[in-house]
């Protein structure tokens, strides 16, 4: 009796192969959100740093805002672990707490900037100088962009909608950096007394913008950033 040629049945290996891609894939995915967290960590103290040693409104708010990001970004690290474990689940009571939280800090952030712009605008306060928001800017819209573009080629691979949508969000820190950016490079260049002051209703608007998202993002409105697409 001629034995059966097994060589021939390639079904498990390919298996095997493809559990470990995405698995692999799923890691670097938390590595990027966890990359995240701790670099906005280090801008936030840098920014706020010096900021307030250069009397520089726009750049400690941008450093606040940074610390705002690694409350999301922890909501995100959470997301991307239990999406690798479930892809249907739903958002943990975590992910919506650090949604509420994130929310509400937006929104302090946006009062005490406003706070900021009123007593400056009062007392004509000018920054004693903003090469340094320039610098932090530069290294910032660099860093995002890559963690942007990155995170979105590994959600495409993945199929994952929430991991695309949390590269989409990305966008706006780019945005907050080229607030920073233009604010800086005006005030530095041409002196121009209310630079400062209109770079950081630039970050109101977004911040307030964020706070927004996220409260909807907490009760299921939306599905613009870190949240799955419901079934249909």
């Amino acid at each position: 009796m001629k034995k059966p040629d097994y060589t021939s049945l390639q079904f498990a290996p390919p298996k095997v192969a493809m559990s470990k891609t995405l698995d692999k894939l799923y890691q670097k995915a938390y590595f990027m959100s966890l990359f995240t967290i701790f670099y906005n960590v280090i801008e936030g103290v840098v920014s706020m740093f010096l900021g307030y040693e250069n009397e520089t409104l726009t750049l400690f708010g941008f450093g606040v805002d940074s610390f705002i990001e690694v409350i999301s970004g922890i909501g995100i690290a959470v997301m991307i672990s239990r999406i690798r474990q479930s892809p249907a689940s739903a958002k943990s009571e975590f992910e919506i707490r650090a949604l509420k939280v994130t929310g509400t800090a937006f929104y302090l952030l946006s009062v005490g900037l406003l706070a900021g712009i009123v007593v400056n605008l009062a007392n004509q306060h000018k920054p004693e100088a903003t090469f340094w928001g320039i610098i932090i800017s530069l290294i910032s819209i660099a860093v995002m962009i890559w963690l942007m573009n990155s995170k979105k080629s590994i959600g495409k691979e993945l199929h994952s909608d929430p991991i695309v949508a949390d590269a989409n969000c990305t966008k706006v820190c780019v945005y907050m950096s080229v607030v920073l950016l233009i604010s800086s490079m005006i005030y530095e260049l041409t002196g121009f007394a209310y630079a400062d002051a209109i770079g950081a209703a630039g970050l109101i608007w977004f911040s307030v913008s964020e706070g927004k998202e996220a409260f909807e993002k907490a009760k299921g409105k939306s599905c613009s950033c870190y949240c799955e697409h419901e079934s249909k």
